[in-house]
This record gives structure tokens, C-alpha cells and sequence, in this order.
């Protein structure tokens, strides 16, 4: 599958659990909500402290897989490298990831007031690859 084909996919399924490593190298699984960004990175929303922000600051490699709403059907992987973008430059990224997974915010003030509380950041994903190559 191209890596184009599974960002569109992601684009408007936005269901998805992201896998990160441990130290000890196994996987660490988390379901997640993830959008793309327009420089055609998957984004996903987390929390400073989270296991997975932790995991991805130790070791970038990550892999998401993305499904419909209905679970049992379509879906795509990626795999690539993650970064951690943290506040407050993730502030306008986190609004922007907001607008592309679920809309318009009834109100911006509270949502970034609840971002900052939240200690929220960005985790960026380059695709570096994508599949399934064949179903079955």
C-alpha cells in the first residue's frame, strides 16, 4: 500500500492504536486518536508523562494502525519515526489536529486552557512505511 493511500485512509478513520517500545524493547499499545497534519505526518495527542511520549523521546520507532469506526473491515499501518512536540509550540499544532480530527471547538479559550492543564504535546509521525501489502 503507499504510504499516500494509508495517510488518506487515516485522514477520515481516525480509530487507531499506536505501538511503542519499552526499554526492555517489547511493545507497549496504546488506542489513540490520530489525524494527519498538512505536511502529511500522522498526529496523535498525548500527555507529557504519558508511557508513550516517555517511550517515544527514548526511541522514535513507532507503528499505528488505523480502522474504521465499525472495527472489523478496513485498515492500514504505518510504521516510521516520532517526535515529541511539547508546549507551547505544540499549542497551535494541538489546535490544528483538533480541527482535522473533529471540527470546530465551541470554545477555543477552553480548549487551549485545558491543553496547558493537560500538559499536553504532539507526537509527529514520518511514514517511512505503510501496508497491508495483501490481504488474507
Amino acid at each position: 500500500m503507499a504510504s499516500a493511500d494509508a495517510l488518506s485512509f487515516i485522514s477520515s478513520n481516525h480509530r487507531a492504536v499506536l505501538a511503542t517500545y519499552r526499554r526492555d524493547g517489547s511493545a507497549q499499545l496504546s488506542p489513540v486518536v490520530a489525524g494527519v497534519d498538512a505536511q502529511g505526518r500522522v498526529v496523535v495527542s498525548s500527555r507529557e508523562g504519558a508511557v508513550k511520549t516517555l517511550n517515544v523521546r527514548r526511541d522514535p520507532r513507532v507503528a499505528l494502525t488505523a480502522f474504521t469506526d465499525r472495527f472489523f473491515g478496513p485498515w492500514v499501518v504505518v510504521w516510521g519515526s516520532a517526535e515529541v512536540v511539547s508546549l507551547p509550540v505544540a499549542l497551535p499544532l494541538l489546535e490544528a489536529y483538533y480541527r482535522a480530527v473533529v471540527g470546530e471547538h465551541p470554545n477555543w479559550d477552553e480548549y487551549r486552557a485545558a491543553m496547558v492543564a493537560e500538559r499536553r504535546v504532539l507526537l509527529r509521525i514520518t511514514v517511512e512505511r505503510s501496508g497491508p501489502e495483501r490481504s488474507g
